[in-house]
């Protein structure tokens, strides 16, 4: 079930996904309250799982990993019941930022980050063709990013009433 928000839910959403080091009384100034109702709606927005938690973005090419690779994966014939297995042991991966598992050709997707070419060789040779489940693996390496982006399109989200009840 989609929760209700309101312009103001809103523009709080909008302010902390593009900044959550923000403090309530930041926040409540930009979005025209005062901070007790803007720090309810937040605790309510949280409650609601909403906001599901505040992290820091890194830097990844400043931290030393320059390289980005997706990866699909098709699981081999007959491997159907290792899938709880792969998932398992993917999610225990560092190196793999994300994992989708997906309908169509390619059973999964992964977000792979690895320091250099080589890295991510030892990556795929050491760990993931090793996975009992894996049957095929193709590797695209991004040359440069278009676009990356933590905010999701709240523009596309309905608002419901005028937020003046704080």
């Amino acid at each position: 079930m989609q929760p209700t928000l309101d312009d103001i839910d809103h523009r709080i959403l909008a302010l902390l996904q593009e900044d959550a080091s923000m403090n309530a009384a930041e926040v409540a100034n930009r979005v025209g309250l005062s901070q007790s109702p803007c720090w309810r709606r937040i605790a309510r927005l949280e409650r609601d799982g909403l906001i599901q938690r505040r992290v820091a973005l890194l830097d990844r090419k400043r931290l030393g990993l320059g390289v980005v690779v997706f990866v699909q994966v098709k699981i081999a014939r007959g491997s159907k019941q290792s899938l709880g297995q792969f998932e398992d042991t993917v999610r225990r991966f560092p190196e793999v930022l994300e994992c989708f598992m997906l309908m169509g050709e390619i059973d999964f997707l992964l977000k792979v980050v690895t320091r250099d070419v080589a890295s991510y060789e030892e990556f795929l040779r050491t760990k993931l063709s090793r996975l009992a489940a894996v049957g095929e693996v193709r590797s695209s390496m991004v040359l440069s990013p278009v676009k990356e982006t933590t905010a999701l399109p709240l523009d596309l989200v309905p608002v419901q009433g005028d937020g003046s009840s704080g």
